[in-house]
């Protein structure tokens, strides 16, 4: 039941994150349109999105579109301590953080008034105390619920405060386009467009048995409430992650499979890393586990406390821009490398036949089903029964030395790609 009768939650958005980062530390870039990344954009400032810039756009588009952008490569180091600087902020305005990504979170404020003041005055001083000690901009959106919260700070973007109140939700929401629901993609659009419904009041009026009848028991149930501003969710300060997963551009050049196989062999042990990796260990900024992980004690995996996970989705872009996945659920949980390296690669040679044919430009990897690692673990054969051990000897060498301290001989000397920041850990 829908019991919130407040616009207390925040939706607090960094503005274009990793450009703001580059501007802010040379003051040359300020006011000139940037773009993070070569090949691909991987991030736009707004001077540069004014010309039509994205984020995920090929270098060379981006470019012709924006002669005048200054491309900058990316420092992933610095927008990991920007964001962890921000993160402290959140938490020092409130214990109720829900981190989304490592440039955006829910806050609620709703049991602040006496000592802060009303959610207005705590998101202008949010804002404030962000542009003052992190030197960025950030956009917060407040509503009485999170999906409106978040349509609401992208609706104040670049680097403004809008407040929802409760008797202007509808009013606030109907008039945009349906794309702004969460859950409408391009393929949900196209199919409400063919029935003529093409902004949030056109969902709302349609009624829910004709959603569903289109789109399906959950999507059309969702849709419904949304539109009608009903989201009961809280700020939940202890989400945990569903999946984790890494993804390396390769460009348009070929690949060897023995190239192919190490990329992904490289991909399995960072990503068998962050599983392992218990929530405050000293670990590199790109293994560091996210807010709101579940952690436990080392479970029988024998590692020093993480998850593990049941299921690997391997994800592949061809040469032509199609897409595809392959997944494979293991029969228990693991957390063990050699495991998890075996079912990826099982994946990959059954996707061989259609990486010959199409080329690939994009391979990526995801785990997900996570547990925590006291779950019960996949029984490994007697040659094998080492392995744990070996996981944990390895991770406490890395933690030690740095994650470049141990590797595979197969990724000596190999572009190992950028490795995107995470979303900052609790102290």
């Amino acid at each position: 039941m829908f019991v919130r009768g407040l616009a207390t939650i925040l939706h607090a958005d960094l503005d274009s994150f990793y450009a703001s980062v580059e501007q802010r530390d040379d003051a040359l870039l300020r006011g000139r349109p940037v773009i993070v990344g070569g090949g691909v954009v991987l991030a736009a400032s707004y001077e540069a999105k004014a010309f039509g810039v994205r984020t995920a756009m090929n270098g060379r588009q981006a470019r012709a579109l924006c002669p005048a952008a200054v491309v900058v490569p990316p420092r992933m180091a610095a927008y990991s301590e920007a964001s962890r600087a921000v993160f402290t902020i959140f938490r020092d305005t409130t214990p109720e953080v829900e981190g989304l990504s490592i440039d955006e979170a829910f806050l609620e404020v709703g049991g602040l008034a006496r000592i802060a003041g009303t959610p207005r005055e705590i998101a202008a001083r949010l804002r404030a105390r962000v542009a003052r000690e992190a030197g960025l901009a950030i956009t917060v959106g407040v509503a009485r619920t999170k999906f409106l919260a978040k349509v609401a700070s992208g609706a104040a973007k670049p680097d403004g405060l809008l407040v929802v109140e409760p008797d202007g939700e509808l009013e606030f929401l109907h008039p945009l386009p349906v794309e702004r629901l969460w859950g409408v993609g391009a393929v949900t659009a196209a199919t409400l467009h063919k029935v003529g419904v093409r902004t949030v009041a056109d969902v709302a009026a349609l009624g829910e048995p004709a959603l569903v009848s289109y789109l399906g028991p959950a999507a059309g149930r969702h849709l419904h409430a949304l539109a009608h501003g009903r989201d009961p969710r809280p700020v939940d300060t202890g989400r945990r992650r569903r999946s984790i997963g890494s993804q390396r551009a390769l460009g348009r050049r070929p690949r060897s499979e023995e190239e192919l196989d190490a990329i992904l062999a490289g991909t399995v042990d960072r990503l068998a890393r962050r599983l392992r990796a218990p929530r405050g260990s000293d670990v590199d900024a790109a293994d560091r586990p996210e807010p709101g992980d579940g952690w436990a004690p080392p479970g029988r995996s024998g590692a020093v406390g993480g998850r593990v996970c049941r299921t690997l989705v391997l994800r592949l872009r061809f040469a032509d821009y199609t897409r595809a996945t392959r997944s494979h659920t293991m029969p228990v949980a693991t957390s063990h490398t050699p495991t998890l390296l075996a079912a990826a690669r099982v994946l990959f040679a059954a996707a061989l036949p259609e990486i010959r044919l199409r080329g690939l430009t994009l391979l990526g990897l995801s785990l997900t089903n996570l547990d925590r690692d006291d779950a019960l673990q996949l029984e490994l054969p007697l040659d094998a029964q080492s392995g744990p051990a070996l996981d944990t000897a390895l991770d406490a060498v890395r933690q030690r030395f740095g994650a470049a301290s141990v590797s595979r001989a197969t990724q000596l000397g190999r572009d190992q790609g950028l490795q995107v920041p995470l979303l900052p850990e609790h102290e």
